[in-house]
Order: structure tokens, then sequence, then C-alpha cells
């Protein structure tokens, strides 16, 4: 997989170069909803760290940066009100697995029931 590449769509967002409606933003993440939802709820949640995947993110995030990314999917859950019902959680790694930014993101998926997770 390529080196992080910092004219990504993400970083442009973290820089502030394209706005996005935050849901939440704390020192290690920032979390805003999917242009192309596939559930009703449907946000993304990023590392402010340039990383480019969960296999880069594992082997260069500090513990903080690491506890501090899922500490946040866990905090936008319970503010958008999924954590009762239930969520999904997804983060692809790589074309195959269908990455289209090489940011490491992780997909929140909620709001009424999701399904099978893969369909074949």
């Amino acid at each position: 997989m390529a080196g992080y590449d910092d004219s990504n769509i993400f970083a442009r967002i973290l820089r502030g170069e394209i706005p996005v409606k935050k849901l939440y933003e704390d020192d290690y993440a920032l979390a805003f909803p999917d242009i192309n939802p596939q559930a009703p709820t449907h946000v993304l949640v990023i590392p402010k760290g340039a990383y480019v995947s969960m296999d880069d993110f594992t082997a260069k995030a500090s513990p903080a940066e690491i506890a501090g990314l899922f500490k946040a999917v866990a905090a936008v859950a319970r503010q958008l009100g999924v954590d009762a019902s239930g969520y999904r959680i997804l983060a692809n790694h790589g074309r195959d697995a269908g990455q289209e930014v090489m940011h490491l993101h992780i997909h929140l998926f909620g709001g009424g029931s999701l399904g099978p997770l893969l369909a074949r």
C-alpha cells in the first residue's frame, strides 16, 4: 500500500479546506456524515493523524491516539442514539476491500436493521 498522500479529501477536511458538518471533534478524531449514506445513520470517524489504514494506524499511532479514535466512535454512537438499538463499524483496508480514500476512516452505521454484513 502506498504512503500517505496529504492531498486526500480527509486531510483537506482536517485542514479546514473542505467544510463538513462536524458531529464530533476532539484532539484525536473528527466525525461527520458520509456524503453517500448507506444506512439511516452513516457517519465517518477519522483520526487526526496521517494514517493510511488500520494497519498503518496500529503500527505507528500512539496508545492515546488509538484509544482516542475508538472512544470517539463510541461517543458518536451515543450522541446519535444508536448505542441502544445497535450499530456496525467498518474500516476498509486497501482497494480489494473497497477503500476509496487512503486515510483511515471508520464507518459507523445504524438507525435501523442493517441486515447481513456481506451479501454474496
